[in-house]
């Protein structure tokens, strides 16, 4: 018990250290505007694989001749879509199904359970606000997926989803905006039946800390990305027989009236090299000891492809 508290405790003062950043700007590896019609920006989400593909692209783009800035670390969804919509980034990695969902959710329709990744692009396109573009889907999917240690699934006889609604209570793990998503804690309930009653917010997007808050059991199940380094843990992956999860290929969103058709052909043609195994092989780079930078990461794929 001691140790779950203790775990428990460092989880939420990192979620607080996370959230009471001053401004997600600051973290930008350049201040050059984005108004600044000689230079590209692309900002990223707040976690290393989205600043890992962000770099790719501007790399490639830097070896073409052309003038690029990198804002990470912008935040949540809501956040780096608004700096895109404002015009503070010209760029931004996204993944098909959630994006899609994100600006279906401004309207009256859903995607239907079960959609195709040729189904969610065709729909992206046209729930797009007019300023924004979509380019080329890559080969790689990096989904959300929910986990839980092998102990504690064969306590309880968890193969799916589904066989979670035999529990008496179930306590998720994920990143804060995760609680209220159609595929989170919403979402397990709804779809599912899952007698969620707590949900621990981490900041770590399914990294070490989410880890250790299944394995010490302050958390039951944690939604940990299908990309994401286990660091050695245990964990099984319960099946979504509901497709609850949508299909999530990487690709990006533009500003159409900043981002030239030259330059798009650019990100689009590198895009088509990047698979689900190198986003794995990338991320563990990053987390694992190398403790790899975005930039040689983000080299080494480019000289390998």
């Amino acid at each position: 018990m001691k140790k779950i508290l203790r775990t428990v405790a460092a989880i939420v003062t990192a979620g607080l250290v996370t959230s009471c950043a001053a401004d997600p700007f600051e973290q930008s590896s350049d201040t050059t505007s984005a108004n600044d019609s000689s230079t590209i920006t692309i900002g990223t989400a707040n976690f290393p694989e989205s600043e890992i593909i962000g770099t790719i692209w501007a790399s490639a783009l830097e070896a073409k001749g052309y003038d690029v800035s990198i804002k990470s670390g912008i935040g949540s969804r809501e956040v780096y879509l608004k700096a895109l919509a404002e015009g503070s980034v010209d760029i931004v990695p996204e993944y098909s199904g959630n994006v899609t969902q994100f600006y279906l959710s401004k309207t009256s329709e859903e995607l239907p359970v079960g959609a195709t990744s040729a189904e969610i692009i065709e729909k992206l396109k046209t729930v797009l606000p007019e300023e924004i573009a979509a380019g080329e889907p890559a080969p790689a999917e990096s989904k959300d997926s929910y986990r839980v240690t092998r102990e504690f699934a064969e306590k309880h006889n968890l193969t799916s989803l589904a066989d979670l609604s035999t529990l008496e209570s179930v306590t998720v793990a994920g990143n804060p905006e995760l609680k209220d998503r159609p595929y989170g804690a919403a979402g397990l309930k709804d779809v599912y039946n899952v007698p969620v009653k707590d949900f621990l917010a981490i900041s770590d997007s399914g990294g070490p800390l989410t880890i250790e808050a299944l394995e010490s059991g302050a958390a039951d199940i944690a939604d940990i990305y299908t990309t994401s380094p286990l660091f050695g843990a245990d964990l099984v992956t319960l099946e979504d027989p509901k497709n609850m999860i949508l299909p999530q290929q990487v690709l990006p969103l533009l500003r159409d009236s900043a981002v030239a058709p030259e330059i798009r052909d650019v990100i689009n043609e590198v895009n088509q090299k990047l698979t689900t195994e190198r986003l794995i092989e990338m991320n563990e780079r990053s987390a694992g000891a190398e403790k790899a930078s975005p930039k040689k990461i983000a080299e080494d794929f480019l000289a390998s492809v």
